[in-house]
């Protein structure tokens, strides 16, 4: 487990000396549509490159069966990314969903679809946000296998701020539908 930074030591801006907390944060990537591990390391080099996100850990990747989807949905690939930034929860939601348009993510009404990138941001810190464009911690998280049980490989004692630790939730989801696939590695820069 990599160690956050202290929340309460700041980064400041070298132009204008604003001052930043360093947060933790916790992405959740996921595939099913075109070259599924090409989409995911994407995804990870492009965080990585990301002014004032610095990429700590990532999970093993794990094949996940569609929750919710249209019938006929090819399994995902998913992992989590943990990463420390200065940049404000608008920002890192901003920089996500850039991310998942480069690689032609296409934003329809339809819940669930196929996609070829899905780039969730799970927690930032102790943030909380209710706002429509920007739930955190997200809302769905601790319901979902395919984000708890990569993240619980790279984070074990991990907490979802006002719903419990990851442990306890795996427990709760099971792992029904989650494979670990060894063959399938992604590299941080």
């Amino acid at each position: 487990m990599t160690e956050s930074p202290n929340p309460n030591i700041v980064d400041a801006d070298s132009l204008t000396g604003e001052m930043h907390p360093i947060r933790r944060g916790v992405i959740s990537i996921g595939s099913n549509l075109g070259e599924r591990r090409h989409n995911l390391q994407g995804a990870l080099d492009s965080l990585a490159d990301t002014p004032e996100v610095w990429v700590t850990d990532v999970s093993p990747v794990y094949e996940t069966e569609p929750v919710d989807s249209p019938e006929g949905v090819r399994d995902y690939l998913n992992a989590v990314v943990l990463l420390d930034t200065t940049l404000s929860a608008q920002m890192l939601l901003e920089r996500a969903l850039a991310v998942e348009a480069a690689y032609g993510r296409e934003r329809t009404d339809a819940v669930n679809e196929a996609r070829t990138l899905d780039v969730d941001l799970i927690v930032l810190g102790d943030r909380r946000s209710d706002e429509p464009h920007l739930r955190l911690p997200h809302p769905r998280a601790g319901e979902r296998a395919f984000v708890l049980v990569p993240w619980l490989d790279v984070e074990p004692d991990a907490e979802i701020p006002g719903v419990g630790p990851v442990a306890e939730l795996v427990e709760k989801t099971g792992r029904d539908g989650v494979r670990l696939r060894e063959d399938i590695t992604l590299e941080v820069q």
